[in-house]
């Protein structure tokens, strides 16, 4: 009995040793893959005009040319309370269908943790706003599901956006900043991976640089017509208002 007491002393000891060893990252950058199912949004499309062959065989020619997924890059800088969220530059491409409003790069948002307030420069077509607002508001459900990205252990959290969109993410408390990709924040440290599956994207983290962040590398965005959310629908609302069927798709892909 004695032995065995004394093998879980030292496993307890050793678990201790090995918590207090975690780094706790409070700046840096993260660099994100944004993968879009080009594929899946072109079948929903088809879906859409049963009767039209023309469609059929623009996918078959797609497919033998282009790949399934359209991969963008972006990168997170945070330093404490703030985060500035940055896409890379993108090539259009040669088809229309890598065009797909949700397969673009709309918004580099400056996060406030700390009092929960964002800045996104949003461009909208010809147009670019600058939005002034709260961050989202996002009731998360937090799950026992670990999954490692980067080389962080992430648990799983689930949600629903703008009443419809499923929201799957994994985020880290190792690092102690409750930010994200995009305008995904809100948990108990930072969101390394999002997915939509109904929606056919994904943001994941593929590296966690720990480096200092300097102020420079977290200024605020200025160009764009100011606006808030609520005056940014209403815009975006109006300006879809004759597009039918493909209105409500756009208009979630640019207010996300």
């Amino acid at each position: 009995m004695k032995k065995y007491t004394i093998i879980f002393l030292m496993l307890l000891l050793a678990t201790s040793a090995n918590a207090q060893n975690v780094r706790f990252v409070t700046q840096g950058a993260i660099v994100y893959e944004k993968k879009v199912n080009i594929y899946a949004l072109m079948k929903a499309e088809i879906k859409k005009y049963p009767n039209d062959i023309y469609y059929v065989r623009m996918f078959e020619e797609y497919q033998k040319t282009q790949p399934q997924f359209k991969v963008l890059k972006s990168t997170l800088n945070f330093n404490k309370g703030r985060t500035l969220y940055t896409p890379d530059d993108e090539s259009t491409g040669q088809s229309a269908w890598n065009n797909f409003t949700i397969a673009k790069q709309h918004n580099t948002v400056l996060t406030n943790v700390d009092n929960s307030t964002s800045l996104t420069q949003k461009k909208v077509f010809e147009e670019t706003y600058l939005v002034k607002d709260t961050t989202r508001k996002i009731n998360w459900k937090i799950t026992d599901e670990i999954r490692n990205i980067a080389g962080y252990d992430c648990r799983r959290a689930n949600a629903l956006i703008m009443d419809s969109i499923y929201v799957v993410a994994f985020y880290t408390d190792e690092i102690p900043v409750s930010g994200g990709p995009e305008t995904f924040t809100g948990l108990p440290g930072m969101i390394l991976g999002v997915a939509l599956p109904y929606e056919h994207v994904t943001w994941f983290a593929t590296l966690v640089n720990d480096q200092p962040i300097t102020d420079d590398k977290l200024k605020a965005p200025t160009k764009g017509k100011p606006v808030n959310n609520a005056q940014l629908f209403t815009i975006l609302k109006a300006a879809l208002k004759d597009w039918g069927s493909e209105a409500n798709e756009n208009l979630k892909a640019l207010m996300l």
